[in-house]
């Protein structure tokens, strides 16, 4: 089975309006400029690939996107309405879910607590009110086996389970309490061949749910997989964004590497690169 054949692509939401809208979007830090006039959006029930080697500015990007960063200058738009999210807390609450690579999670506690930490559903009222623990367990196990993750029970240890299990159970998370766009920051970059295709299976339900998808990457293998537009980052700037299919894996590979910069070097070398 081929990577076009294993996942269904958004051609059906070109003509919708994005969800998220970044325009010309500027960061400085101080006199290092960060992004110089980055323009990127998502729609609902796509998957839009950022990717960019090293260095490009993807952190900065999503974080700028994600409110951990204000823009130096540019534009954000949020389901059509220009929007300023002072805090991360402001983007989650629109509806703006980040799963960063370091999860978030405590590996000695069990799935459930880890799924549903600091927004713990609750029974009883006043000094009565405690964790109701059981709706949690049912809840966890439930929107985990949606993702395709049998656990042994909703007391599994966290710790215990394979990274891309457990950047499933960040993303069925995200998607519980009310993501409409889920960034993915370097998902499958630290996973095996099983884990990759796990994770990779698990961005196409939500995809499918309707949700957009910023996922970012720099391997353009896992990208192609799932993808269905590509942007390119390189020291800050758009090299250009491209639909599936108007582009091909050497060309997007070229690209990140610097394009003119590697075919140069290439020369100087005696086409050893």
């Amino acid at each position: 089975m081929t990577e076009d054949t294993k996942f269904h692509h958004g051609d059906a939401v070109k003509d919708v309006a994005p969800v998220v809208e970044m325009k010309e979007i500027e960061k400085h830090f101080g006199n290092i400029i960060a992004l110089a006039g980055v323009s990127f959006d998502v729609k609902p029930g796509e998957c839009h690939c950022l990717l960019g080697d090293n260095g490009a500015g993807k952190s900065t990007f999503i974080k700028t996107m994600s409110g951990v960063h204000k823009p130096t200058k540019g534009e954000i738009y949020f389901e059509g309405q220009p929007m300023s999210f002072d805090t991360p807390r402001d983007a989650m609450e629109a509806g703006i879910a980040t799963v960063f690579q370091d999860l978030a999670m405590i590996p000695l506690m069990s799935v459930t607590r880890n799924f549903f930490m600091g927004r713990e559903p609750t029974k009883g009222k006043g000094l009565l009110k405690r964790f109701d623990i059981e709706h949690a367990n049912e809840v966890c196990m439930e929107e985990m086996r949606k993702m395709g993750i049998n656990l042994r029970g909703p007391d599994q240890a966290v710790g215990t389970l394979s990274g891309g299990e457990r950047q499933t159970v960040a993303i069925a998370r995200a998607v519980y309490f009310g993501a409409k766009i889920l960034i993915l920051d370097e998902p499958t970059s630290a996973l095996g061949v099983r884990q990759t295709s796990n994770v990779l299976a698990t961005i196409d339900k939500v995809r499918h749910q309707g949700i957009g998808v910023v996922f970012i990457s720099h391997n353009v293998r896992h990208a192609l997989a799932v993808g269905d537009r590509f942007t390119v980052l390189n020291r800050g700037k758009t090299l250009g964004t491209a639909r599936r299919g108007e582009i091909s894996p050497e060309e997007l590979q070229d690209m990140m590497a610097g394009g003119q910069e590697m075919a140069e070097l290439e020369g100087s070398l005696g086409g050893t690169v």
